[in-house]
């Protein structure tokens, strides 16, 4: 197992525990259901938008799907119109963010090992500056 798996095998259980389950403790998804408050960039059924509260660039936009997922491992067939829903909204808010034409980065960390803190699928909208060529 994956060094902090034991963590979240423990956050689950405690939550089984007092009748709860991982959405409901979930940080984004309690942003989606308005239990913490936000400032929402953009918000429909499905997504919701809102500026990463430890930016990594000028332009640092969090894309979270409303609906718990924990990673992209966790999507499927059915989950598939939502990523692409989430690329179109992150090409719109770097348009009206003005960062289009000059260049944008799209990221999805997986997994520990790929960065993701928050057991959530989202994505990060970065720009509005040059960003390190060695990401890739």
């Amino acid at each position: 197992m994956p060094h902090g798996g034991a963590d979240l095998l423990l956050s689950e259980r405690l939550a089984a525990r007092r009748g709860m389950t991982m959405a409901d403790e979930c940080i984004f998804c309690r942003i989606g259901r308005k239990e913490v408050p936000s400032q929402p960039i953009y918000e429909d059924h499905d997504l919701i938008a809102v500026p990463d509260i430890q930016p990594a660039a000028p332009v640092h936009v969090l894309i979270i799907p409303k609906e718990h997922m924990v990673n992209l491992n966790d999507v499927g067939k059915n989950d598939v119109g939502i990523l692409g829903k989430m690329l179109r909204l992150a090409a719109k808010i770097a348009n009206e963010k003005g960062i289009a034409e000059s260049g944008y980065r799209v990221v999805i960390n997986n997994g520990e090992d790929g960065g993701q803190v928050v057991p959530h699928l989202h994505l990060h909208l970065l720009g509005g500056k040059p960003l390190n060529q060695k990401m890739g």
